[in-house]
């Protein structure tokens, strides 16, 4: 198509004021105007901080600072998460966790300068939100503003005469332009369409999606529960505070938010590849439950396997790990039973060898009469290599099961009021029983066997082994919500990434011979090689509506032909 070069400078001074007020509203971004900073009183500097802090690069700065908060809160343990590492941390590093302690680091989510920031970035974010909704949903209520007095000035144009009337070219193009889903209408002498306002939906709903994700998350971490349960073969479970091993919550939580459910563990099943460079890889966990829902609720039998969680309510009940229990029977020196039971034993290697201590609080006593306690070092292989082999197991499966057990006596601590670990033994009042050769007594067990304890102490019998299993109750609310967000949030961005606003103006005018002079230009809300192509391929179109005339130096047979349809950027056009 023909293209018509652009005016003198002088000439333009009023056509850029046109073309600045034909592309200002394509624009929904609240204007900022520089602060007279000698001027403002106590209303102004509150006006301009309101405006930096709802400005887009200020937003974008604080996610920025609050992805870098977050950083800390990964590599550093987290007193809300684990105490024991972070009690670790302070014992290894004294300095660093002092400095750790001031900035908040062992408790990041939960500090006041994370808290600030998450907080700033909310009303930023609303700030931006409620003025660009406002100022969008107007340009909707609105209609595309009329064509600037000089098309050629705009970055996509093209002309042609035509022997229609004017009125049937616009009607024409109106026609066109509505048909490839413009906003379009007339404006005087011209048909003003708009496209592409999903951009600025999908910016909006970019912004609205974060603050959904902000709330969801906060939601979350007040409200958050998380508990751990290790439970034997044959024993239960029934969701109170007291029955967890371990508990934590969120600050808002309180105990009536648990939901009331039970569960037994009738049988947990793991089966192992036996062969090949996997060998020892679980092929499958599983743990076979009887549960509940409420006090008079029905017996409901399901099976927990690894991702596979049970759902009651809005908890998620998960498996989590696995090992095994040797049953142990105690007796004294009479013969009488004064310890029966599984002692669940944690695994140390992928192949399941297991220690822990068994722990026989009275029954004993020693050559001067006096009561004493008795303490076992265990260590648990579940497939054994054999004689002269290291005290390892060689599978996670029970093929040849062997309890390594290391017999003590005295005090074992457990009275003195200090917290200790079911798993670990202190030894420090403990005294050793001696074999035949005044050597510690350690013994190797298989299944039925029996251990003697020397001058008639007793004896420790392994009678055989159960599996355990380790649920990990969770309520997480919000979550749904925070992955909608998210969601919503990624279509939000590709939408203002992709979806360009761009408006289209014809104009038909009769010209000095009476002959129609159309013109087409296109303005885009940013540079996009997409505006050129879409006018041409518009002006292509309208063009085999309204053909095309002879130009006046043309002899009156000449015969009008097709302009191409391609349109290219004006001469002086803005990019």
């Amino acid at each position: 198509m023909s293209k018509t070069t652009t005016g003198t400078p002088s000439e333009a001074t009023g056509d850029d004021q046109d073309l600045g007020a034909a592309g200002s509203q394509l624009s929904t971004a609240p204007a900022e105007e520089p602060p007279n900073l000698p001027s403002l009183g106590v209303v102004g500097w509150i006006r301009w901080f309101w405006r930096q802090l709802t400005s887009m690069r200020v937003a974008l700065l604080l996610l920025l600072l609050l992805s870098l908060g977050a950083i800390p809160g990964s590599l550093i343990p987290q007193s809300g998460t684990d105490e024991t590492k972070v009690a670790d941390f302070r014992d290894a590093h004294p300095t660093l966790g002092d400095v750790y302690d001031k900035l908040g680091l062992f408790h990041v989510y939960s500090s006041v300068w994370f808290s600030a920031i998450y907080i700033l970035l909310f009303v930023s974010l609303i700030g931006c939100i409620v003025p660009r909704t406002w100022q969008f949903v107007g340009q909707l209520r609105g209609r595309p503003p009329g064509a600037p007095r000089r098309l050629t000035r705009l970055p996509a144009y093209t002309t042609w005469r035509t022997e229609a009337e004017p009125e049937q070219v616009r009607e024409a193009a109106l026609a066109l332009l509505r048909k490839r889903r413009f906003r379009a209408h007339l404006a005087g002498d011209n048909v003003a369409a708009e496209k592409g306002y999903l951009r600025e939906v999908g910016n909006l709903a970019f912004h609205i999606a974060l603050i959904v994700m902000l709330i969801a998350f906060a939601w979350g971490q007040l409200f958050k529960m998380e508990g751990n349960k290790l439970v034997v073969e044959g024993d239960g479970f029934s969701n109170t505070i007291t029955q967890y091993d371990d508990f934590k919550s969120g600050n808002l939580f309180s105990q009536d938010d648990l939901d009331p459910f039970s569960f037994n563990l009738e049988d947990f099943k793991g089966t192992y590849e036996t062969s090949g460079p996997n060998k020892g890889t679980p092929r499958t966990y599983q743990a076979s439950v009887d549960y509940s829902v409420g006090a008079y609720g029905k017996d409901r039998k399901t099976v927990i396997k690894v991702n596979e969680p049970l759902e009651i309510g809005d908890s998620k009940v998960y498996l989590t790990a696995h090992g095994y229990a040797p049953v142990i029977t105690v007796r004294d020196g009479k013969g009488d039973v004064v310890y029966n039971q599984a002692v669940p034993l944690l695994p140390l290697d992928s192949n399941v060898t297991s220690s822990g201590a068994i722990k026989v609080m009275d029954g004993y006593r020693n050559a001067k009469g006096v009561k004493e306690q008795l303490g076992f070092q265990a260590f648990f292989l579940p497939s054994y290599g054999g004689e002269g082999s290291a005290v390892v197991s060689q599978f996670p499966a029970l093929l040849n099961p062997v309890l390594n057990l290391e017999a003590y006596h005295g005090d074992l601590g457990v009275d003195a009021g200090i917290p200790q670990s079911v798993y670990q033994l202190d030894k420090s009042h403990l005294k050793d029983f001696k074999n035949a050769k005044g050597e510690l007594l350690r013994e190797n067990l298989k299944p039925g066997e029996t251990m003697k304890l020397p001058g008639g102490a007793g004896s420790v019998t392994y009678e055989g082994t159960k599996e355990w299993a380790n649920f990990q109750i969770t309520r997480q609310p919000g979550s749904g919500w925070a992955l909608g967000g998210a969601i919503a949030a990624i279509f939000g961005l590709a939408g203002s990434l992709f979806i360009q606003r761009r408006r289209v103006w014809v104009r038909a005018v009769k010209g000095a011979d009476g002959v129609t002079v159309v013109e087409m230009a296109g303005l885009g809300r940013s540079e996009s090689a997409k505006v050129p192509e879409e006018l041409g391929d518009l002006a292509g179109i309208l063009y085999d509506r309204a053909p095309g005339a002879p130009d006046p130096e043309d002899s009156s047979d000449a015969t009008p032909t097709t302009p191409d349809p391609q349109v290219v950027p004006a001469e002086g056009a803005e990019k």
